[in-house]
C-alpha cells in the first residue's frame, strides 16, 4: 500500500456496489437496506454487525469510492489495471476488497487475492483494518504474511504480505496458482522485491490468462508504468489536499535549531494537531529527541503536554496511531511530536497530524560492488517523496508543511522519482533467487530499471565463491539449499557449514540475533555507565558473535524461569535490551530450525563453551564470511579490509572496544563507509584458519597488500611450496578441478 494511505485506514469496499455484470442478485438495494438486520455477509455467512455499517459510511467518503464501478468493469474486462492515487485516498484497503468481491463472484475458481506491501507494519495494520471493514475474522477470511510470521489459513480469501514474502513463495509456487488476483502496492518505493515481481509477473500473466494484476501507484510514476505495460486501463483517483506549504530555505541555519523553534512556535500558537518531523537518519532522530525533550520540559503546562515520539521503522509493528485520549477529549491536551525518517512515512497511521516539518534530505545506503561495502550518502529526497510527506496531512483537513529548504532546491536538486533500490543495493540475494526460479523457466526478468552490470557480476562472483553455482553457472546443490533460508547467502552458507562442524545450534542463534533488530537499546544521556556495566556481563572473550549467544541464552533462561511476560520485560529493561528484538530473534531461530528439520540437515545438540565448539563456530562463520576479514595494521585499532584499502575501526560497543583488547585479525558482519567507518559484530580469527577455509581461487584474486603477503607466508608454512605450486598450475590449466573444489562445504 501507499504507506501513507494506511494512515487514514478508512479503506475498504463493499459487496452490494458490484456492477450488474458481476452481480447475479436480483434484489433491489432498498429491499436489502430495509432488512439490514438479516443481511448476511457472503464471505462468512453470518449477519453483518452494526459496526460494519458504521465503517461502510466512512469508506463511502474515501476519494477512491467514486471509482468503484469503473474499477470493477475494468477488472472484469482486462488482465492488468493500474490505479493511480495519492496517499490516503483509500486504494490500499478498498481495491483488495473489491478484488475479493470479484473472486467471490466467480466462486474462487482461479484462487484468492494477495496484496503486497513494502513494509511489514503496513501489511499487518491493513489486514487488521480490512478484516474489520469486511466484518470477518483476522487470520481466517483475511490474513497477513510477513517475514517469520504467518497469520493465514488455507481458507484465507484475502491476504496482505510483504513483497519479499510473495517473491519467496514463487520458489515453490512459480506461477502463483493459489491466486486469482495479485495486487502490487507501494510500488513508488521501488524496492528490489517489488521490481523483481513486476518483471516476473509478465511471464506469469502470459502463462495464466485468467490471472489479474492490479498496480497501485502514486501519480508521479504513471508515465513510467504506461511505457512499461503499454496500453492498459488507468483508474485515476482525484484527491485534493488543502495544505499550506512554507519554504524556509536559507532563513534558518542549524537544522535542529530550526526544528526546535518551529515545534515551539506551533505549540504556542494553540492550534490543535500533532507534528511529524522528517529527519535524514536515525542518528538525527536520537539527537532531535534529546534536544526537544530537554527544552520542552520548560514549556508552560497550560499549553498542554508535549509528547516526543521517536519512530524507528526497524522496530516490529512500531506504528504512530491516533491518540485515544486526545480524541476522546482528555482534560490535558497532548500534542505529539513524531521524529522519523524516510522509511517511517508508511508508519504514520493517525489523522491527527496537522503539521509536517521536512528537512528535505536523507541518508541512504548505496552499495559499491567494487569494494563490497555500503556507503552512507546524504542527498536530497525525491520530489515524489516530498509529495508523499505533504499527503500525510490528509485530504479531510487543512495542514501546514514546513520545508527547511528553498523552492529552488525542490525544483533543481530533487529528482522527480525515487531511485530504484535495485540500482543501489547488493544484488547477491536477488541473483540467488533469480537462479532458483530459473529452474521453473522464469529466469528472464524484464526489469523496469536494469541493474548495473558491475553489480550483477559481483553478485555472480560472490555466489561462485560461496559454492552456490556449478560449472555452467546454474545453482549447485548447495545453492539450492542456501536459497531455502530467508537470509543473506553468506549467512546461509555459514549455517550449512555448521552442519559439518557440529555447531548448528549455536550458528542458528547467531543467525537469528544478527537478522533481528539490534537488541541493545539506545542509551539516553546519563545512563551509559549503568548500561555498559550490565552489558559487560554478557561479553565473551572470543568476540561479538559469541556475546550475542550469551545474550540470547540469558534471555531464554529468564523466559523459562519468569512467572509472567512482565518479568521478562523488566529484565530486558534492567539490562538495557530491546525485549521486542529478542522476541523476534526467538521467532526467527524457531523458523530456521524448522527449515533445518524440513530439509533433513544434521543437527547436533548445543555444546557452547568448549574449546572445540568455539573453534567450530569460527570455522562455520569463516565458511560464509571469508570475504569480510580485516587486519589491525598498526596495533592501535586501525583495521584494513582484506578486499580493498578502506580503513575502519571497531564499533565503540564491540566487546573488544569495551575491554580494550584489539585482535590482529577479525571477521566482521557489517561495514559501511560513513563518517566513522565502523566494522560491527566482530570476532577474532587466525590467519591459519582463514587459509584453511577460504577458497584458494578467492585468495588468489585478492589485490596485493601486506595482509595478503602475510597470508601467503602462512599458506607456505602450512603446505610444502612444491605442492602449492603444483596446485596453482592445476587451477590454471584445469577449470574442472577448480569447480570441483568450489563445491566443498568448507
Amino acid at each position: 500500500m501507499e504507506g501513507e494511505e494506511l494512515e487514514c485506514l478508512n479503506p475498504s469496499s463493499e459487496k452490494r456496489y458490484f456492477p450488474e455484470s458481476l452481480d447475479s442478485s436480483d434484489g433491489d438495494e432498498e429491499g436489502i437496506l430495509a432488512c439490514e438486520d438479516l443481511e448476511l455477509n457472503p464471505f462468512d455467512g453470518l449477519p453483518y454487525s452494526s459496526r460494519y455499517y458504521k465503517l461502510l459510511k466512512e469508506r463511502e467518503d474515501l476519494p477512491i469510492w467514486k471509482e468503484k464501478y469503473s474499477f470493477m468493469e475494468n477488472l472484469l474486462q482486462n488482465q492488468i489495471v493500474i490505479v493511480s492515487g495519492d496517499a490516503k485516498c483509500g486504494k490500499s484497503s478498498q481495491v483488495p476488497q473489491w478484488c475479493a468481491e470479484y473472486c467471490l463472484s466467480i466462486h474462487y475458481q482461479h484462487g484468492g487475492v494477495i496484496c503486497t506491501q513494502v513494509h511489514k507494519q503496513t501489511a499487518v495494520q491493513l489486514a487488521l483494518r480490512v478484516a474489520d471493514e469486511m466484518d470477518v475474522n483476522i487470520g481466517h477470511e483475511v490474513g497477513y504474511v510477513i517475514p517469520f510470521e504467518n497469520c493465514c489459513t488455507s481458507e484465507t480469501i484475502l491476504r496482505y504480505c510483504t513483497d519479499d514474502m510473495l517473491q519467496r513463495e514463487m520458489m515453490s509456487n512459480p506461477f502463483l496458482g493459489s491466486y486469482g488476483v495479485i495486487i502490487l502496492d507501494d510500488i513508488h518505493e521501488r524496492s528490489i522485491a517489488t521490481d523483481v515481481l513486476i518483471g516476473l509477473l509478465k511471464d506469469v500473466l502470459l502463462a495464466r490468462p485468467e490471472l489479474k494484476l492490479i498496480i497501485n501507484s502514486s501519480p508521479l510514476l504513471i508515465s513510467k508504468l504506461s511505457s512499461y505495460y503499454g496500453n492498459v486501463p488507468l483508474i485515476e483517483v482525484k484527491n485534493k489536499h488543502p495544505v499550506e506549504v512554507v519554504y524556509l530555505g536559507g532563513a534558518r541555519k542549524d537544522v535542529f535549531e530550526s526544528i526546535l523553534s518551529l515545534v515551539f512556535e506551533i505549540h504556542h500558537s494553540g492550534e490543535k494537531g500533532d507534528v511529524v518531523v522528517f529527519l535524514a537518519c536515525e542518528q538525527d532522530i536520537e539527537k532531535a529527541y534529546e534536544i526537544v525533550c530537554q527544552d520542552g520540559s520548560n514549556l508552560n503546562p497550560d499549553l498542554g503536554e508535549l509528547v516526543v515520539v521517536p519512530l524507528y521503522p526497524k522496530e516490529k509493528c512500531m506504528l504512530f496511531k491516533p491518540n485515544d485520549e486526545t480524541e476522546k477529549g482528555s482534560r490535558v491536551y497532548q500534542r505529539r511530536v513524531v521524529l522519523t525518517t524516510s522509511s517511517g512515512e508508511s508508519l504514520i497511521c493517525s489523522n491527527t497530524v496537522r503539521f509536517v516539518i521536512d528537512v528535505g534530505v536523507e541518508r541512504r545506503k548505496v552499495y559499491n560492488p567494487r569494494i563490497r561495502a555500503d556507503s552512507l550518502i546524504m542527498r536530497p529526497i525525491s520530489q515524489s517523496r516530498a509529495e508523499i510527506r505533504k499527503q500525510i496531512l490528509g485530504p479531510s483537513s487543512s495542514g501546514k508543511l514546513f520545508c527547511l529548504y528553498s523552492e529552488e532546491f525542490a525544483s533543481k536538486d530533487m529528482k522527480p522519482l525515487q531511485p530504484a533500490e535495485m540500482q543501489e543495493a547488493n544484488l547477491t540475494s536477488t541473483v540467488l533467487f533469480m537462479k532458483r526460479v530459473d529452474i521453473a523457466g522464469l529466469g528472464h526478468c524484464d526489469f523496469m530499471n536494469q541493474p548495473a552490470p558491475e553489480s550483477l557480476m559481483q553478485a555472480l562472483e560472490d555466489l561462485d565463491y560461496l559454492a552456490a553455482l556449478d560449472n555452467d553457472g546454474n545453482l549447485s546443490e548447495f545453492g539450492i539449499i542456501m536459497s531455502e533460508f530467508p537470509l543473506d547467502p553468506q549467512l546461509s552458507k555459514s549455517i550449512l557449514a555448521s552442519c559439518e562442524f557440529d555447531c548448528v545450534d549455536e550458528m542458528l542463534t547467531i543467525a537469528a540475533m544478527v537478522t533481528a533488530p539490534d537488541c541493545f537499546s539506545h542509551l539516553p544521556r546519563g545512563t551509559e555507565e549503568a548500561a555498559l556495566t550490565r552489558w559487560k556481563t554478557f561479553l565473551h572473550p572470543e568476540g561479538d558473535h559469541f556475546t550475542l549467544i550469551n545474550v540470547y541464552k540469558a534471555y531464554r533462561d529468564i523466559t523459562l524461569r519468569a512467572t509472567g511476560e512482565h518479568c521478562v520485560e523488566n529484565w530486558c529493561h534492567d539490562h538495557f535490551l530491546h525485549c521486542s528484538s529478542l522476541r523476534m530473534a526467538d521467532v526467527i531461530r524457531a523458523e530456521l530450525l524448522d527449515i533445518i528439520k524440513r530439509i533433513e540437515l544434521p543437527y547436533a545438540e548445543a555444546a557452547f563453551g568448549s574449546q572445540e565448539n568455539t573453534l567450530n563456530i569460527k570455522k562455520a562463520l569463516l565458511s560464509g564470511y571469508f570475504m569480510q576479514i580485516a587486519r589491525d595494521v598498526d596495533g592501535s585499532g586501525n583495521y584494513l579490509m582484506l578486499t580493498h584499502k578502506q580503513v575502519a575501526q571497531l564499533h565503540p560497543l564491540s566487546g573488544y572496544s569495551l575491554t580494550r583488547k584489539m585482535p590482529e585479525w577479525v571477521l566482521f558482519h557489517k561495514f559501511s563507509i560513513s563518517e566513522n567507518n565502523y566494522v560491527r559484530i566482530t570476532s577474532e580469527i587466525s590467519p591459519e584458519l582463514f587459509m584453511e577455509l577460504a577458497p584458494q581461487y578467492y585468495f588468489s584474486n585478492l589485490p596485493p597488500s601486506e595482509s595478503k603477503d602475510i597470508l601467503q607466508q602462512v599458506m607456505d608454512d602450512l603446505s610444502p611450496i612444491s605442492t602449492t605450486t603444483k596446485e596453482q598450475k592445476m587451477c590454471e590449466k584445469c577449470p574442472e578441478a577448480t569447480a570441483e573444489q568450489r563445491c566443498v562445504i568448507q
